[in-house]
């Protein structure tokens, strides 16, 4: 890794460290193997959003060309949002791609992505089974993000509706994880998600 990549990033690992905004946002990144080309970020879910009180691990890689291209970020943590793959974690925000810009620090690329949990872009969608559910229905949408919150970030409680209909699935002898995709895909209606099932 370059000499100037190394550098900018220890200084960008230290200003997270000391920001102030970063600790009221509860934002925290860490180093992978004590090496500065791989970090562990973790972003909290914004308040008065279906992602409150959630805990987000993030995956960054720093590429060799920092800070000329953007570090690659991904989610670890699973989310049901329209710009993030509820499957792989990758993001869709323009400053990962091609807006991003040499000026921009990790600091201001965690906090972008914090607030893009709090404002969706359902036209450019990463994951368009998301996008579709939550533009046209989004009381599921939020019902569904609330409990992939529950579940995978530690976030407020579930919908004991929707634990019951992942119940049903069980019981007839689907996974867990593969019934809550089924369900949450299909705005838990019961009947639809077993059809999924039989048909995949």
């Amino acid at each position: 890794m370059t000499n100037i990549a190394v550098s900018r990033i220890q200084r960008e690992f230290r200003e997270i460290i000391s920001s102030e905004e970063a600790k009221q946002c509860q934002i925290k990144v860490e180093l992978v193997d004590n090496s500065y080309t791989r970090l562990a970020g973790e972003i909290t879910g914004p308040p008065d959003t279906p992602f409150e009180g959630g805990k987000y691990k993030l995956d960054i890689v720093i590429p060799e060309t920092y800070p000329f291209n953007p570090p690659k970020i991904k989610f670890t943590t699973k989310i049901w949002h329209p710009n993030i793959s509820s499957v792989t974690g990758a993001i869709c925000l323009d400053i990962l791609k091609d807006q991003w810009a040499a000026a921009m620090t990790l600091r201001t690329v965690l906090l972008s992505i914090q607030s893009l949990l709090a404002s969706p872009e359902p036209d450019d969608p990463q994951d368009a089974v998301v996008a579709k559910q939550f533009k046209e229905n989004r009381k599921a949408y939020d019902v569904t993000a609330r409990h992939w919150a529950y579940i995978y970030a530690g976030a407020g409680s579930s919908d004991p509706d929707c634990d019951e209909k992942i119940k049903q699935l069980m019981d007839m002898g689907f996974h867990e994880s593969q019934s809550r995709v089924a369900l949450s895909t299909h705005s838990w209606n019961v009947q639809r998600a077993v059809e999924s099932l039989f048909n995949s």
